[in-house]
């Protein structure tokens, strides 16, 4: 099985609180460095949009 399916089952019901691991762990990173913040919401923002878009694709166009 390959990798992606699986996160896409873990992640199924559960993107708010993925979202929310995501917000915690980029507040701390940015209260730890400072000067990198905009480079770290930037990242966490990708991240977001990578759960968004794992959570919204329904494996229709999987490959046999």
């Amino acid at each position: 099985m390959k990798l992606i399916y699986r996160v896409r089952g873990l992640l199924k019901g559960r993107e708010a609180q993925v979202k929310s691991g995501i917000d915690k762990a980029s507040h701390v990173a940015e209260k730890r460095l400072p000067k990198q913040a905009s480079k770290i919401e930037q990242a966490a923002g990708k991240a977001k949009d990578a759960v968004d878009k794992v959570a919204r694709d329904d494996g229709s166009s999987r490959k046999r």
